[in-house]
């Protein structure tokens, strides 16, 4: 089995799916476009008509001691489902969008030690391009299987580095952000009073527009008559979601009522577009449960014998 590590920036920015300040690096090869100041040009920005033919060059630079040998390919970008980080489709992945139309001057180059080697690269945009962003990247990977870890399973690893394509068709832009699927899940301690509870709030962030968004998503809950419980704006939200693209994510609310009936509110807000989503939140102890129950099932229980003594009298 076989494991592609894509490496768009640097590891910790890799996660948090935020741009970096400078050429996409890795420590040992970095990609970017060619150009005399890479603080500039970090990726390639590029805006094109449907139809058109963009050209451009992509400079890949090796950082070690030894020749590197990198096939370069262009892919279409996505959201991680999980955190919503910049992530590209394999090179055996099909391509539908900027990584079927951009094509570097040479599918594979050698670069030596400490040295750097520049490609043409070219982008023909389709006559039938749908307007708005696509986004992807120029990608440099390694086809080299390092071994990651012993087990039953062999694991290989191939890394890649690639400078990110930020490509607009012109055309019609349309944001449009939704809040999905918005559910709640409580715990707490048996006895009222003798712990912590903690409600996670899950939730689905959904592009469903053609342009790249930067989302901020405010959460509200009220309890019963009004009461403001909670209020915050997230920060573990994507800084880049894609066009036609969705994230599932979850907040902790630490501390949330043990007993309390209201609402959650979820806001999400980005350019020209607002969206919201809200869910019932009912928080019981279960020892309170209990005793409704058992004075519940005794009431019943009594009501069905008066019942069946009227019946006899009669």
């Amino acid at each position: 089995m076989r494991k592609l590590s894509v490496l768009l920036l640097t590891g910790a920015l890799l996660l948090l799916g935020a741009p970096a300040a400078g050429a996409a690096d890795n420590g040992s090869w970095s990609v970017f476009p060619a150009t005399a100041d890479t603080a500039t040009r970090p990726y390639f920005y590029l805006s094109a008509a449907p139809g058109a033919t963009l050209t451009d060059k992509v400079t890949v630079t090796n950082r070690t001691g030894r020749p590197l040998t990198f096939r370069l390919y262009a892919a279409d970008a996505y959201n991680t489902p999980r955190d919503g980080g910049f992530a590209v489709r394999a090179p055996d992945e099909k391509q539908r969008s900027v990584g079927a139309w951009a094509k570097a001057g040479r599918d594979r180059v050698t670069v030596k030690p400490h040295g750097s080697v520049t490609v043409p690269v070219t982008v023909k945009v389709p006559e039938d391009a749908e307007p708005g962003d696509h986004p992807g990247a120029l990608v440099a990977l390694d086809e080299r299987i390092d071994p990651a870890g012993a087990g039953a399973v062999a694991v290989g690893v191939q890394k890649a580095v690639g400078a990110r394509i930020y490509l607009r068709v012109n055309g019609p832009t349309m944001p449009a952000l939704s809040v999905e699927d918005v559910h709640v899940e409580h715990t707490q301690p048996l006895v009222p009073g003798t712990g912590r509870s903690r409600a996670v709030i899950s939730y689905t962030l959904r592009n469903r527009g053609n342009v790249t968004l930067s989302p901020k998503v405010a959460l509200r809950a009220e309890g019963l008559f009004g009461r403001t419980l909670l209020a915050r704006d997230l920060k573990r939200i994507p800084s880049e979601l894609l066009p036609r693209q969705e994230v599932r994510l979850t907040e902790e609310w630490a501390g949330a009522p043990q007993l309390e009936w209201g609402e959650i509110t979820l806001s999400a807000t980005a350019r020209d577009t607002r969206e919201s989503a809200a869910v019932t939140y009912f928080a019981l102890p279960w020892l309170v449960a209990v005793v409704l129950l058992v004075i519940l099932a005794g009431g019943g229980a009594l009501w069905i014998r008066a019942r069946r003594s009227r019946h006899r009298t009669a």
